[in-house]
């Protein structure tokens, strides 16, 4: 059989102001054109298709319209949630996704109850897919406690809880079927794309990459934002996010991942990069050395200048790269002196050196506090 891997759309996504939801069209469309290029007969989306857990009406419809379009294409379509979206809107959804042939969980169930979804291929073979949507620190109680109340009385800590859930839905993994496992998870291991959300890659919500089976021909992840493999019993890949979130990433080029697997024989995989992608990128400089940059095309720039700080830099700058959405002042150079004291200046004299050292040097600043001063004192009456 063969598998396409991806996850992370983060649709909705907006950066500083700027909409990205077109070039997610785009992306997506290319994953589409991908699964149907390769005659995938799976396609495992690994959670956080959206960016947020109330996504805006145009968001869910571009997720919608992409999940019947992969359908479209004669592949098994299996979506779990991540930790950006609303699981129990996923729950809801389910009858709906089914009657489309789409099979969504937004909670962990158990192998009788969906939490195990048997999939054969147009060409006979047999595959499981065991599904891990994300787990918070509260609801992996109640899903250990779902899959074996007593055992999960003993498993205190948040990995030893994933690891029980991930013994109890692999379970039934055979030598005659391909057995794949896809999850939203923080893996020991996995580096940082750049755009993820900070709470949920704590030491607490770490998953030892020993949890997932040997008898797994493969193991889709979803969370981090860099394709990449962890070592471990079963080839364990993030696909990574098939645009670059945030700034973070911008050195990073996007993929799906194919997977050629059979029962009873080691999987092949296969990173695909894909196409459309927009470029994230810094730079930095003054203006008359960002004046000289050229093959920025349409990329969208996070631009840092080192000029002293005034009034109308961020619209000098922006003039002349249209694209920069993040403009930065150059941080002032600090030194291990130790602070003058504010002892007996006059608000003038503080704001004076407040500005000294922000780098800022603009009299129309400096007239404007004046007159503020002024006005909120009375002295300008």
């Amino acid at each position: 059989m063969k598998l396409l891997h991806t996850s992370d759309w983060h649709v909705g996504k907006i950066l500083k102001g700027v909409p990205r939801l077109d070039e997610q069209r785009a992306v997506l469309g290319g994953i589409v054109d991908l699964a149907r290029r390769e005659t995938v007969d799976l396609v495992v989306v690994a959670g956080d298709l959206y960016e947020s857990a109330v996504a805006p009406p145009d968001a869910q419809a571009l997720v919608w319209s992409t999940l019947l379009d992969l359908k479209e294409t004669g592949a098994d379509v299996v979506v779990i949630s991540g930790n950006h979206d609303n699981a129990a809107q996923f729950e809801a959804l389910r009858p709906l996704a089914a009657a489309a042939g789409i099979t969504i969980l937004g909670r962990v169930r158990r192998p009788d109850e969906g939490g195990v979804v048997e999939i054969t291929t147009r060409a006979g073979e047999r595959a499981k897919v065991a599904a891990l949507p994300f787990l918070s620190q509260r609801y992996v109680v109640r899903a250990a406690q779902l899959m074996s109340g007593e055992a999960a009385e003993h498993a205190g800590s948040y990995a030893e809880r994933c690891r029980l859930l991930l013994d109890g839905l692999c379970t039934g993994f055979g030598a005659d079927t391909v057995n794949i496992v896809v999850a939203h998870a923080m893996v020991r291991g996995g580096r940082l794309g750049g755009g993820e959300r900070d709470a949920q890659t704590i030491e607490d919500y770490y998953v030892d990459p020993t949890a997932f089976p040997v008898t797994a021909h493969y193991v889709a992840l979803g969370h981090l934002h860099r394709t990449q493999p962890l070592p471990g019993g079963a080839p364990i890949w993030y696909s990574g996010s098939p645009i670059q979130v945030d700034f973070g990433e911008g050195g990073d080029d996007k993929h799906a991942i194919v997977v050629e697997a059979s029962a009873g024989r080691p999987a092949e995989v296969r990173p695909v990069r894909l196409e459309h992608v927009r470029r994230l990128r810094t730079v930095e400089g003054t203006l008359a050395e960002l004046r000289a940059h050229t093959g920025l095309a349409d990329d969208l720039l996070r631009v840092v200048v080192n000029e002293p700080a005034r009034a109308g830099l961020a619209d000098d700058v922006r003039e002349l790269l249209p694209n920069a959405i993040d403009v930065r002042i150059a941080a002032a150079v600090t030194t291990d002196e130790p602070a003058p004291t504010r002892t007996g200046l006059t608000p003038h004299e503080l704001f004076a050196t407040y500005l000294a050292t922000q780098g800022v040097d603009d009299d129309r600043v400096v007239r404007l506090f004046n007159r503020l001063y002024d006005e909120a004192t009375g002295n300008g009456a």
